[in-house]
C-alpha cells in the first residue's frame, strides 16, 4: 500500500489504522499461532460497525486484499494477509445479557471469556469452545463446540441471529425469518459471506459442573478408548467428555510423578447436578486402574478457562481434523502409535464428541453438513520453540494421513489448516457446498471475503 492511500484510509476511519511504521505495528499483526509470521499493509482496529462498513467499503474500492480478525486464534492464520488489510473487531467487545429472555447479544471481537463471565453473572451459558481465550466470530461461524454440545448442541443452533457487513459494505440483520439465506450460510459456513459484528445467542442454564479428569499410562490406549467409543455416546446427554492424548504438564492438580509422562483420558464434565459427576463415569474403571482421577464442582467460566495456561498465545501450531462416525479397531492401533511418540510436551490429539442434541438439528437445517458425525477430532503439534516446527508439523500430518482413511472424509473448518485445497474444503460441506456456493453469489459475487476456508461464488445463471 501506498504511504497516501495509508494516509486516506486513517483519515476515513475512526478506529486507529495501524501501518508497518506505527509503534504498535507489530503487537497488532501478533496472532495466537507464532508459525504464522504475515505483515499485513495495515491493521484497521474498528470502532463499531459503521466503521467496519467504512472499511469495507474502503478496501474494496482500493482493490486490497481483506481479512477479518475476531480473536486472532484461527490455526492457519486466516485472520492476516500479507501486504493486505486486517479488519481487526478486537476494539468491539460489548455484550448485553437478557435473562429473562435467556440470550445475549456479544459484539464480534469478543472472546469466549466475556461471553461467559457475562452470562455466568445470571447462571446461563451457551456451547462454545474449551479455550476461553478464542475468538467468538470464527469459533461461531465454523459452526462451534464444545463442553455444552452434547447437552444442548452446537454453537451455531444457538445462534438466533447476526449483524453483518456485507462486500457492498451495507449492514444487514439476518435471522430465521430476516434475511433466512444468509443465516442458514452463517451457521458453520466460516468467514465467507460477511463480517459478522455482532452475535445473538440462545442461553441456558448452566452455573456450576462436575468436572472430571482421568489419565491412564499411554500404552493402555488401546482399551482405553476401546471403552470410550462404547461407554460415550450410549451416556446421558448431561455426560460429556473427550478423548485425549498428551504429556501431562507439570500444573496442579496433577501429581509430579506424572508430570512428563506420556498418556491417555479424558476430560469432561456433567452439566445436571455437579456431585453426580462419579456416579455419572461410574465406568471409568472398567479400562483398568487409572493412573489418576479427579473430579470436582466447577463454576463453568472456569472450566473453560482450564487449559487457556497451558497453552497461551505465541507457541508454535499446525494442526488438521477430521469428524468420525465410529472408531475402527484398526484406528486404535493407530492412536496408540502416535500417542507413544508424541512429538514435544504440548502436542496432542483430541476426539471431541459432536453428538447427543446436535444430533437432533436436520442435517439441512445449518450449513455444518456432518450431523451424522460421533466425534471432531483434532491432531495438534505444538511448541515454544520455532526450530520444532517441522517435528510438531510432520507428526500431525502423519497422524492424521493414517487416521484419515477410517474418518468420514469432512473435517471441522476450524480444525483446517491453509494447505489443504480447495477440494477439501468442498469436501467437507459436501451437498451443502453448491448451496452455499449460491449463497456467496448472491452475497459477495467478486469473493472479497476470500481470506477464510473459501467458498467460491457460484457461476452466474
Amino acid at each position: 500500500m501506498d504511504p497516501s492511500t495509508l494516509e486516506a484510509m486513517k483519515a476515513a476511519l475512526r478506529g486507529p489504522v495501524i501501518g508497518p511504521r506505527d509503534a504498535e505495528y507489530s503487537r497488532a499483526r501478533t496472532v495466537y499461532n507464532a508459525m504464522i509470521d504475515r505483515r499485513p499493509a495495515a491493521v484497521v482496529r474498528c470502532a463499531d460497525t459503521a466503521d467496519v462498513a467504512a472499511a469495507v467499503d474502503f478496501i474494496r474500492d482500493n482493490d486490497l486484499e481483506l481479512a477479518v480478525r475476531g480473536g486472532g486464534h484461527s490455526g492457519p492464520g486466516l485472520c492476516l494477509v500479507e501486504d493486505g488489510v486486517t479488519v481487526d473487531l478486537s476494539a468491539m467487545r460489548r455484550i448485553q445479557v437478557d435473562p429473562v429472555a435467556r440470550t445475549a447479544r456479544a459484539d464480534g471481537g469478543c472472546l469466549l471469556q466475556d461471553l461467559d463471565r457475562a452470562t455466568h453473572e445470571f447462571g446461563l451459558a451457551t456451547p462454545a469452545g474449551i479455550v476461553s481465550t478464542t475468538g467468538i466470530g470464527g469459533l461461531t461461524l465454523g459452526g462451534g463446540h464444545g463442553y455444552l454440545t452434547r447437552k444442548y448442541g452446537l454453537t451455531v443452533d444457538n445462534l438466533l441471529g447476526a449483524d453483518v457487513v456485507l462486500a457492498d459494505g451495507t449492514v444487514v440483520s439476518v435471522s430465521a425469518t430476516d434475511h433466512p439465506d444468509l443465516f442458514w450460510a452463517l451457521r458453520g459456513g466460516g468467514g465467507n459471506f460477511g463480517v459478522v459484528t455482532s452475535f445473538t445467542y440462545r442461553l441456558h442454564p448452566v452455573d456450576t459442573v462436575g468436572v472430571v479428569i482421568t489419565l491412564w499410562p499411554v500404552d493402555g490406549t488401546r482399551e482405553v478408548l476401546a471403552w470410550y467409543r462404547d461407554f460415550l455416546p450410549r451416556a446421558p446427554e448431561d455426560v460429556y467428555a473427550y478423548f485425549a492424548l498428551f504429556v501431562v504438564p507439570p500444573v496442579p492438580p496433577f501429581p509430579e510423578e506424572l508430570h512428563g509422562q506420556r498418556i491417555c483420558g479424558i476430560v469432561g464434565c456433567h452439566t445436571g447436578q455437579p456431585d453426580r459427576v462419579e456416579e455419572a463415569f461410574t465406568s471409568v474403571r472398567e479400562p483398568g486402574p487409572p493412573a489418576f482421577h479427579f473430579t470436582a464442582p466447577l463454576p463453568y467460566p472456569a472450566l473453560q478457562s482450564m487449559l487457556d495456561p497451558i497453552i497461551p498465545a505465541g507457541y508454535q501450531w499446525y494442526w488438521r481434523g477430521d469428524f468420525f462416525d465410529r472408531i475402527t479397531d484398526a484406528a486404535l492401533d493407530v492412536h496408540l502409535r502416535y500417542g507413544e511418540h508424541i512429538p514435544t510436551p504440548l502436542s496432542l490429539m483430541h476426539l471431541y464428541p459432536v453428538d447427543g442434541a446436535a444430533h437432533r438439528v436436520g442435517p439441512d437445517d445449518t450449513a455444518w453438513s456432518r450431523r451424522d458425525a460421533v466425534w471432531s477430532a483434532v491432531f495438534a503439534g505444538v511448541d515454544p520453540d520455532p526450530g520444532n516446527a517441522g517435528t510438531i508439523r510432520q507428526w500431525c500430518v502423519d497422524y492424521w494421513q493414517e487416521m484419515h482413511p477410517h474418518s468420514m472424509g469432512g473435517s471441522y473448518v476450524n480444525f483446517m489448516g491453509e494447505d489443504e485445497g480447495r477440494d477439501r474444503v468442498r469436501n467437507t460441506y459436501g451437498d451443502h457446498y453448491d448451496r452455499l456456493a449460491r449463497v456467496k453469489r448472491t452475497y459477495d459475487p467478486d469473493n472479497l471475503f476470500r481470506a477464510n476456508q473459501n467458498i467460491v461464488p457460484a457461476r452466474p445463471l
